[in-house]
């Protein structure tokens, strides 16, 4: 026997490939689906009990001193009741707007502006890509913030929960890294073509750009529907207010929703399952909508973030 074969032979040579290029164990197997079942189960069990919490009725609420962990005697008179006009309808239906209306701007100017920024020969790019940058790093802060909008007629308007928030200079610089990956040459030629800039953008780059629109859509969207910080402090009217901030006030000050108060005194209904039922109605549009954008997640930034 050889030398090398002997070594190769003892247990303690060096596998012929990095340990990371092993296939694992049956041990480091199961011990990773232990680890994926935990964390799982950490994330679905808070949902499980907020869900059946909502569904419960007083009386299940008042056995279990609080939240519901086995379901119970379910009922959807919470639901009907918020859904069924009244206050957190009109904040649903507000967040809808402000978010549907909100990412069609984002997206709008920040792909205008990170195709822009891909294009080398543009004028003024490097300018205007230092002058982003510096936005990231320095803000003008609350006050100074605050006194534009006012300034600009924008409180107590919807524009005040949009423009303020409107642009993201990390998603411009995703976007921008992304558009320069894509072929030179593919642009020239439709430019060779006769094809304008909009053309371009809007027949080329874009259906190329699918993975990455999609997750910073997504992106806008989550920031749009989750935000409630903007609305405290432009709106003083609150028939104007989103979800998020009826849902804080709802859920911080014990208040019911007008017209559940004679439902919860007459013991129809329990003041936990109604701030339970809201959070619910605050997740369910993008727990449905992440899903489908879940699959563009590594093509679209993971690209456009490392590459160019």
């Amino acid at each position: 026997m050889s030398s090398d074969s002997a070594a190769r032979g003892r247990w303690w040579a060096a596998p012929p490939r990095p340990v990371w290029e092993e296939p694992p164990s049956r041990a480091g197997v199961a011990a990773k689906g232990i680890v994926l079942a935990g964390a799982c189960l950490a994330v679905l069990f808070p949902l499980w009990i907020v869900v059946v919490t909502s569904l419960s009725t007083p009386e299940t609420i008042s056995r279990a001193g609080g939240l519901v962990v086995v379901p119970r005697d379910l009922t959807f008179v919470a639901y009907e009741e918020l859904l069924g006009g009244g206050q957190v309808q009109r904040a649903a239906l507000v967040s809808l707007g402000v978010t549907a209306v909100g990412t069609l701007f984002s997206m709008t100017v920040s792909v205008l502006c990170a195709y822009g920024l891909s294009r080398p020969a543009s004028l003024g790019h490097r300018w205007m890509l230092m002058t982003l940058l510096a936005t990231m790093f320095f803000g003008a802060g609350l006050i100074p913030t605050y006194l534009l909008v006012q300034a600009l007629g924008l409180t107590d308007t919807y524009l005040a929960l949009i423009l303020p928030s409107a642009v993201s200079v990390f998603n411009i610089l995703v976007l921008r890294a992304f558009f320069m990956n894509i072929s030179p040459e593919l642009i020239d030629s439709a430019r060779i073509d006769g094809a304008g800039e909009a053309r371009i953008l809007w027949r080329i780059v874009m259906p190329l750009s699918r993975a990455v629109l999609a997750v910073i859509a997504l992106f806008y969207a989550v920031g749009y529907w989750s935000a409630w910080f903007n609305a405290s402090i432009y709106l003083t009217d609150q028939d104007m207010m989103p979800l998020q901030n009826v849902m804080i006030q709802i859920v911080q000050k014990q208040e019911p929703p007008t017209g559940l108060g004679q439902l919860i005194r007459t013991n129809q209904l329990s003041p936990l399952s109604v701030q339970m039922a809201v959070m619910v109605l605050a997740l369910v549009p993008v727990a449905i909508a992440s899903p489908f954008v879940q699959k563009h997640f590594k093509k679209g930034m993971l690209t456009g973030a490392v590459k160019g």
